[in-house]
Parts: structure tokens; sequence; C-alpha cells
């Protein structure tokens, strides 16, 4: 059997992040956030007050990664970083009154691109799509341990 990107899961998972996160982008520019800041703003949204490591371990994303993120969302004014209350070699992650107010708009915008994107689909097919990839992150997850 031969390669083909039109049945390749990896090659139209691939393809379909990058347009997702073309879309993404162009919708959360305005508000000053981009497709890197995103996912750490959704976990600070989440649950404030992380340390770089906890954000590291829920994103899979390289140290050096998070560390560049946070340092130009501290810049821009949408974080804090602070020595912890109770371990001061710790710094946790603090959303900004700025941050914490760009939640409804960029998670609305996110909402807003994944209808669109999946617009052609009914529901049903929605809903079975995003719990058969939740489904294979997790397996692959598991495999890679």
């Amino acid at each position: 059997m031969s390669f083909s990107m039109r049945t390749s899961p990896g090659y139209l998972t691939n393809h379909l992040a990058r347009l997702f996160a073309a879309g993404l982008q162009a919708r959360i520019k305005p508000l000053g956030l981009s497709t890197g800041t995103f996912p750490i703003m959704l976990q600070l949204w989440e649950r404030d007050g992380l340390t770089q490591r906890e954000l590291v371990n829920r994103l899979g994303i390289e140290q050096a990664t998070v560390a560049n993120s946070l340092s130009r969302m501290e810049r821009d004014g949408l974080i804090e970083r602070r020595p912890d209350d109770q371990d001061a070699r710790l710094r946790r992650t603090w959303l900004t009154e700025r941050g914490k107010g760009l939640r409804e708009p960029a998670t609305q915008a996110a909402m807003d691109e994944n209808a669109e994107a999946l617009a052609s689909l009914p529901a049903k097919d929605r809903s079975e799509l995003v719990r058969l990839l939740a489904e294979a992150i997790d397996t692959y997850k598991d495999s890679r341990k």
C-alpha cells in the first residue's frame, strides 16, 4: 500500500490543525493574543497561578517555548509572575486584569472558528469527530508513556 495524503490520518490532522491555527490567529490577533499564547491562556483561565513546570506538563510543550511565551505575555501585560507563598524558589503565573478580561472574546473567537471550520458537517458528525479525536489523542499519549 502506498502513502496518500488524502487517506493519512496524520497528514489530514496536521493539515486541519494548520488551517484551524491560521483562522484562530486571524481572530485573536486583534485581542493581542497568538496561537502560541492561547493554550497558556486557556490553562490559566482554567486555573490561575500555575508554575512554569505545571504549564509545561499540562501543555506538553518544551520548557524553553513556555518560558519564552511567558516572557512575551508578561511584557504584553497579560500575566505577572510572583514567588510562591510557600516556596520562594517557585514562581507562579497569574493573569492580570487585562488577561482575565480576554477570556470571553478569545474563547468566543475559538468557538466561532470551530463552528465555521466544521459548518459542513451535521451536528452529530461534529460531535463524533470531537469524540474520535479525543480518543485518538488519549490512545496516542498512553502509547508514548
